[in-house]
């Protein structure tokens, strides 16, 4: 949601210092990605987020179960994990479609070969 659109006297500090006081009370996570601006998101569950690499969307990524990161992944010995952020690359259900259906319809226009 574009905040200037739905009021444009708001101004920008205001946006940014309500959403860290989000952030800092728990109500939402900050997501970053790369050098890209930071992004909110409001689940607050145990999730990874996929980063669409075609149309820039973020996707929550829910877990299947509910194991630790020290079950998971090979921590060195009395480390301590104190927050984990997990993220994919890749392309959103509809992205990969659109390109799928895209590279199909390709090998459909290529020529055959004729034999005489």
């Amino acid at each position: 949601m574009r905040v200037k659109g739905k009021m444009p006297s708001i101004s920008l500090a205001t946006v940014y210092n309500c959403l860290e006081t989000l952030t800092d009370c728990g109500l939402v996570k900050a997501v970053n990605h790369d050098r890209e601006p930071s992004r909110y998101c409001p689940n607050l569950s145990e999730h990874a987020h996929l980063f669409c690499e075609s149309c820039g969307g973020v996707m929550d990524i829910p877990l299947r179960s509910r194991r630790r990161p020290q079950d998971i992944w090979e921590l060195p010995e009395d480390v301590a994990i104190l927050q984990h952020e997990v993220s994919f690359r890749g392309l959103c259900p509809k992205c990969a479609t659109a390109g799928a259906q895209s590279a199909t319809a390709g090998a459909q226009k290529t020529p055959q070969s004729r034999s005489k």
